[in-house]
């Protein structure tokens, strides 16, 4: 299981905390949560199978670059108002 990734961002007025993580081998995803005031707003879930098609689950390399993607097209989203 790789470590995972927060930003707090600002985005018209309002704060938001995103954060990514590796659920691991055993459940096999990769999740990226908004939350606003606490709350998640919005949830991204994204397979293994989907990262590594070709490949074993345990390509950890593989794996952290597919969370630091999925964290940097969540908060690009976000701020172009496009994900709430």
């Amino acid at each position: 299981m790789e470590k995972g990734f927060n930003s707090d961002i600002a985005f018209l007025g309002t704060q938001y905390h995103v954060q990514t993580e590796d659920w691991g081998s055993n459940n096999p995803y990769l999740v990226s949560r908004v939350f606003k005031n606490g709350a998640v707003v919005k949830s991204v879930k994204t397979a293994y199978t989907e990262i590594l098609p070709n490949g074993p689950a345990s390509e950890s390399k593989a794996i952290r670059l597919a969370m630091k993607i999925q964290h940097q097209q969540i908060l690009d989203l976000l701020l172009s108002g496009k994900l709430l």
